[in-house]
């Protein structure tokens, strides 16, 4: 990501896979294949019901600096690290992590990503929603646990995202995270609605 961009990332989604990558085109095909997935199809929908247009450009495959695997940027869209993607279900789970991102931003007016507790919010809610923490996925990152890892992993991954925001030092993003865990994980939109 450009620097600019970088300060401008409202969120970030950190990726486990270090080797690999994909070209900007392998990647851009993934994505489309990613938006023909029902999640992918729900949140859509969803965030144009909230009031918020996407449009062709929304979604795009670009080349990371970080070692990350998307971010979502207010006011451009979704990124998606093309040179940290191997296979498609890795973009599906970056565009539905980020789709929810940009649905927060969307329903809530008031929305700050320099707000640590708002920024751990929506990381919550991503992580939580998108099924980055199914334990097949924590299994391939190389962590095994019986009870309680989804929830740790969430944690692990929330703190990871909001120390990486500028405004954001290590402490206030515990304290963040840890004040809004119980009304943001418990915070289902748009998954709670009836299709």
């Amino acid at each position: 990501m450009t620097e600019e961009s970088a300060t401008k990332t409202a969120s970030g989604s950190f990726s486990p896979y270090e080797n690999g990558g994909r070209t900007v085109e392998e990647c851009q095909d993934m994505i489309q294949k990613s938006l023909r997935t029902p999640t992918v199809r729900f949140l859509k929908e969803h965030i144009e019901k909230a009031g918020c247009m996407i449009g062709d450009k929304f979604i795009k495959a670009v080349n990371c600096d970080k070692q990350i695997s998307g971010g979502y940027v207010r006011g451009e869209g979704i990124l998606v690290c093309s040179n940290h993607m191997n296979i498609q279900d890795e973009v599906n789970q970056v565009v539905i992590h980020e789709l929810i991102h940009a649905y927060d931003d969307c329903r809530a007016a008031n929305l700050d990503w320099a707000n640590c507790a708002h920024h751990a919010c929506s990381e919550i809610r991503a992580g939580h929603l998108s099924g980055d923490c199914h334990y097949k996925r924590e299994l391939l990152r190389g962590y095994m646990k019986i009870r309680g890892h989804e929830q740790e992993c969430v944690k692990r991954r929330v703190m990871k995202s909001v120390v990486a925001n500028p405004y954001c030092s290590e402490a206030a993003a515990r304290d963040a995270m840890e004040a809004v865990w119980d009304v943001c994980y418990n915070d289902t939109k748009p998954f709670d609605r009836a299709p």
